[in-house]
């Protein structure tokens, strides 16, 4: 069984909740345990991180930053207990872990230490209103307060975790809510908080299930929540009854456009790679695929080869597999019932298309052809090691079927003529679009990260990404001139005369006399 040292910033000290069993899905192992926390114990939490937040706020940017950037060296130094971690509670390869856990963590620390000075820097502001000539405007950000942070099952460090490091650079303190099926990473990084300084209640974790999570969006001035659209929308309601802002990464259905003048084995290689990785379970992984018919042959043929010589299984360390678990097991039914489903209608299975064997929690890496948009394969999000590829004729019909979506969280295009690709890239809706390649922009953190349509409100990244942590404040500041600021005069009938000669002139029904 993984142990994981209990922070005392983790957790309350005393707790009589109900202990959650975390299971490894590759073996169906029990790996922990945690507490599932009920609202006086969350409420805890919220009064705890509320007293420390401005001791923490005042420390200043350069002063968090040394901590976050003495956390970035505890990742690196700790990363194969940190990997162990992941595997063992999410089923994932070591690859998986390595590649989109560990270095998007390290990469984050050290991002959000050096950028929040710069994105959170008070901004002077031009107006062209002659009111307010002489004066100084300026936009400041300050942190909200506490922030709530509510953590999907797929990525337990870089979308769960990774999102308190933005607020928490900002100046706020902040409750992380794992999802309940990975929560041991959260309680290992709060253990590297902790030892890399961080002071007690900054950073704060509330193990539990939904319950755990409606009573953390009780208590906090802003929620950040990535998960299903369904849950985002009782998200968002809560959210909006109590007027606090809420940001929110939902579902996707996300497309790959493959023109007939493509690199048929580039393509292929990333429709393969982008779709299997974390088997599948990655809100911006490629769910499917408009192929141009000249090359539709050739790419399907290409695909099922490299998909057919994918290695599923237990991973034992660097190399040993390329295809995980599924992490959460009523996916798995999902993914069957999208697999059969688009069969009983007429798709073909080209390789693949059933459970894995075994104890553990896996489906194998399937795809799937004849499809069309009558299936849920094709207009539901699967989120499993699925890669369903559809034939059409040209690029307007990809671009169509593309956005015939309720979705729009990523999309990739692929064509040699890249700027043609590009102009294709602006006409699909979705929040972010790669050309001749796809989910890598997840890596460039100056770029914002957030979906269209149903798949989200704000983003990550980016400015963005941290100023949603912070409450804007204008600030105009005067400087007292009577021969200047005429509307610092009393109500004289001179100050009358000089307004509304300036309003005459403004509007064009005056003299400058």
């Amino acid at each position: 069984m993984t142990t994981v040292k209990q922070s005392p910033q983790s957790t309350p000290a005393t707790s009589s909740a109900e202990m959650i069993d975390v299971i490894n899905p590759a073996t169906g192992q029990v790996v922990g345990s945690v507490p599932d926390l009920g609202p006086a114990e969350v409420q805890a939490l919220a009064e705890r991180g509320r007293a420390v937040q401005p001791a923490w706020e005042a420390l200043g940017f350069e002063g968090r930053a040394k901590i976050l950037l003495r956390a970035q060296k505890w990742v690196i130094d700790h990363k194969e207990e940190i990997i162990d971690t992941i595997v063992s509670e999410t089923g994932k390869t070591y690859e998986d872990a390595q590649l989109a856990e560990i270095s998007y963590g390290a990469s984050a620390f050290g991002f959000w230490a050096k950028n929040a000075p710069k994105y959170l820097a008070d901004q002077k502001v031009k107006s062209a209103s002659v009111m307010v000539k002489g004066k100084k405007l300026m936009v400041s950000y300050r942190p909200l307060g506490l922030i709530g942070i509510i953590g999907p099952w797929n990525y337990p460090l870089t979308n769960s975790f990774g999102d308190c490091i933005p607020a928490m650079a900002a100046g706020n303190s902040v409750i992380l809510k794992p999802s309940e099926v990975t929560p041991l990473t959260s309680l290992i990084m709060a253990r590297c908080l902790e030892e890399s300084g961080m002071p007690s209640g900054v950073f704060q974790v509330a193990t539990g299930r939904g319950d755990t999570g409606r009573a953390l969006i009780d208590t906090v001035d802003m929620i950040m929540f990535t998960g299903s659209t369904a849950t985002g929308r009782k998200v968002a309601v809560t959210a909006a009854e109590r007027l606090i802002p809420c940001s929110l990464e939902l579902g996707g259905k996300d497309p790959m456009i493959v023109l007939r003048d493509a690199d048929i084995e580039r393509a292929a290689n990333s429709a393969v790679f982008f779709s299997m990785q974390n088997s599948g379970q990655t809100c911006i992984s490629t769910e499917r695929v408009y192929v141009e018919a000249p090359v539709y042959d050739e790419f399907v043929a290409k695909v099922t080869e490299k998909v057919n010589a994918l290695r599923q299984g237990v991973g034992s360390g660097p190399g040993s597999v390329e295809v995980g678990a599924m992490t959460f097991p009523p996916q798995v039914d999902i993914v069957e019932g999208h697999v059969n489903g688009a069969v009983a209608q007429g798709a073909r299975v080209l390789t693949g298309g059933k459970r894995g064997s075994g104890p553990g929690d896996f489906f194998e890496p399937t795809v799937l052809v004849d499809v069309d948009h009558s299936m849920a394969a094709m207009n539901e999000e699967t989120f499993g090691p699925t890669l369903p590829i559809m034939k059409v004729e040209d690029a307007e019909e990809a671009i169509r079927l593309a956005n015939d979506s309720e979705f729009g969280l990523a999309a990739s295009v692929f064509t040699k003529d890249v700027e043609r690709g590009e102009q294709i890239a602006k006409r699909v809706q979705a929040g972010a679009v790669c050309v001749n390649d796809a989910m890598i922009n997840y890596v460039a953190l100056e770029l914002p990260m957030g979906g269209a349509k149903t798949s989200g409100i704000g983003s990550r990244h980016g400015a963005g990404g941290i100023r949603k942590f912070c409450q804007q404040q204008s600030i105009l500041i005067s400087r007292f001139n009577p021969k200047r600021d005429i509307h610092m005069f009393p109500y004289t009938e001179t100050t009358t005369n000089r307004l509304g000669k300036l309003f005459g002139f403004l509007y064009g029904r005056g003299s400058r006399d």
